[in-house]
């Protein structure tokens, strides 16, 4: 068996490894793990409106958007229903 060096070193490993291992993934954690632009950048994300008159504006902006779709949509039904042979048997 080992003598007491033997044991004081096992002890100071036992100390000094989990310390070490939290020094080591513990400082300067913003440019070692770090991924460049993961997060987008605030002028290219949603804003959302807190006065009156842009959230009136954002909510007409919605309803021509909803509406040009509803047209599409309709328009693109019209269109199968002339020109189809009825979807009947």
């Amino acid at each position: 068996m080992g003598g007491p060096n033997l044991e004081i070193f096992k002890f100071g490993m036992y100390i000094m490894f989990p310390i070490a291992w939290m020094y080591y993934f513990g400082t300067n954690l913003e440019n070692r793990f770090s991924v460049p632009d993961f997060w987008p950048k605030p002028e290219s994300t949603h804003r959302i409106p807190f006065e009156k008159e842009e959230i009136h504006g954002e909510l007409e902006r919605l309803r021509r958007k909803r509406l040009e779709r509803r047209a599409r949509r309709l328009e693109g039904d019209s269109e199968g229903v002339e020109g189809g042979d009825g979807g009947g048997e």
